[in-house]
């Protein structure tokens, strides 16, 4: 009787297994059928349409650079160059090392007459995209890991080249580890992808305008306040941005109280 009990319970398990293996698979064709619907709405000139399909794709965690790559590629051909930008700089920021993305952001660049500051605010931010392109955190964490065995080692042999070979990896691993702490402490930025998009002095659908920003800006956000972004532009103008005029790039920024 037992034998049989286990018996199901494993037919079960296995059985659970497989559905939940074929409604993974089923998933992932249906994502992947989504991104070729967009590739071909795109093709055909509906670029709102395809815009749409890779928006709801990064809205259900399916986000990659390539898929920020073609949302690039169908803004700037209806001519929105702040998404377009704010898109290939996203897809920078999931894979640093994309040699077509920086070309095409430089194109973009170039097109919009922005200054290489307008569009890199922050210059701990390419720090941070340097660390992750390196992997220099779990390279760092290597070498420190390599000098506390070191030091055992000389404690219990009391080696000197063993010493040396210690103090040298903990102060390697100190320096490595230098980039990605600070390029932790990076602020946030967004770009602004709306023409004419106001600054506010507050945060707030009645506040003033004190200034325009200039479409495919990059800036640094200060702060956040039910959707609204605090940002600083080029010229060191302060102010709360619409949501929907700015898009994020990256963070971690803070909630104002």
């Amino acid at each position: 009787m037992t034998s049989r009990v286990v018996t199901r319970a494993r037919w079960a398990l296995t059985l659970s297994l497989l559905g939940v293996v074929s409604f993974t698979a089923a998933s992932a064709a249906t994502r992947e059928e989504r991104f070729r619907d967009a590739g071909e709405l795109a093709r055909t000139g509906d670029y709102p349409r395809a815009i749409a399909v890779y928006d709801s794709l990064a809205a259900a965690g399916q986000a990659s650079a390539s898929l920020y790559w073609n949302w690039a590629q169908a803004a700037s051909a209806r001519g929105a160059t702040g998404e377009a930008l704010w898109a290939l700089l996203r897809a920078r920021e999931l894979d640093p090392a994309d040699r077509a993305v920086n070309r095409d952001i430089e194109r973009l660049r170039e097109g919009a007459n922005l200054d290489r500051a307008e569009i890199a605010p922050e210059p701990l931010a390419a720090v941070a995209r340097a660390s992750r392109q390196f992997h220099l955190d779990l390279i760092a964490v290597g070498l420190l890991a390599f000098s506390i065995l070191a030091h055992v080692i000389v404690r219990a042999r009391r080696g000197a080249r063993i010493g040396q070979v210690a103090w040298a990896s903990l102060i390697l691993g100190l320096l490595v580890a230098a980039a990605p702490v600070s390029g932790a402490m990076a602020h946030g930025t967004a770009v602004v992808v709306k023409r004419g998009a106001a600054l506010l002095d507050a945060a707030s659908p009645t506040a003033n305008a004190v200034g325009t920003l200039r479409e495919g800006e990059v800036l640094p956000i200060l702060e956040r306040s039910g959707g609204y972004l605090r940002v600083e532009d080029s010229s060191g103008a302060r102010g709360w941005a619409v949501p929907g005029d700015v898009r994020a790039v990256s963070g971690p920024f803070k909630t104002a109280s």
